[in-house]
């Protein structure tokens, strides 16, 4: 079965699983209220101009997609997880760090609004 929506995707869970994912994604509409919901590389992922960030559940740890600037931005404060090109892993077995979470998420935010208007300032120039 092809998965078109977070919806759907979540409803592949189970309950306590869909849970944790349904915060995620609360999470994000609160801090992004005007990004739009969408599938991409097959697991939930929120846009605003541009990717801005994907979320995932796995066998033992949830990942949370933010892009190498999301991660690198809070190295040191994300010292204790895994993480990966663009990827962060957080163990199924453990509290997810939420406030860690909402702040990538609003650096996210800005970021992609940011280049959105430097491009245009750029272009703009141009004309």
């Amino acid at each position: 079965m092809r998965i078109t929506t977070i919806d759907e995707y979540i409803a592949t869970f189970e309950p306590a699983v869909r849970k944790i994912l349904n915060e995620i994604r609360d999470l994000i509409r609160n801090e992004a209220p005007e990004a739009t919901e969408k599938i991409a590389y097959r697991i939930p992922t929120f846009y605003l101009n541009g990717n801005l960030v994907h979320f995932a559940a796995f066998k033992t740890h949830y990942s949370f997609f933010p892009t190498s600037s999301g991660i690198d931005a809070f190295s040191e404060e994300l010292a204790p997880y895994r993480t990966g090109r663009g990827t962060l892993q957080f163990p199924a077995d453990k509290p997810l760090p939420w406030d860690m979470i909402q702040k990538i998420v609003r650096f996210r935010v800005r970021e992609n609004l940011d280049r959105t208007k430097k491009m245009k300032t750029k272009m703009n120039k141009s004309t």
